[in-house]
């Protein structure tokens, strides 16, 4: 699949907000894990992949004929950027389980998600900049 509906995106940026606010507020970093093990699966297997997506898939049916696209390329970027936030997150709590720095980065992802949903995408930005910064 080269392309991603986009209620599939935000169906997954969603279920991200909501973990990490669920982590955060009930001080439970093993959701934390638990989101970070679905994001690699998405990260690996592609959208098939993702629990969440899997979860929403059926709530969305109606939605996806039709529906925008997003490039899987430009998902997959996004999608490593929050495993690797979330990598430091889980070792930030592994290193220090009662401090906070590891909801910090937890909460980069939670927001960048947030931001998406709004309509601005952070990770495009950035893979842009990327891509044009590859091109020179």
């Amino acid at each position: 699949m080269k392309e991603i509906p986009i209620p599939y995106v935000r169906a997954n940026q969603a279920g991200m907000v909501i973990l990490i606010l669920l982590s955060i507020i009930l001080q439970q970093p093993v959701i934390l894990v638990a989101l970070w093990a679905i994001q690699v699966l998405g990260l690996w297997q592609g959208m098939r992949g993702n629990l969440i997506v899997q979860l929403a898939a059926p709530l969305l049916r109606s939605r996806i004929a039709g529906a925008q696209t997003e490039s899987s390329e430009l998902q997959r970027f996004n999608n490593a950027i929050a495993v690797a936030l979330l990598t430091i997150s889980i070792l930030c709590f592994w290193v220090n389980p009662d401090g906070w720095i590891g909801y910090v980065f937890a909460g980069m992802v939670a927001l960048a998600a947030f931001v998406a949903i709004c309509g601005y995408c952070v990770g495009c930005f950035l893979y842009y900049q990327f891509k044009r910064l590859r091109r020179r």
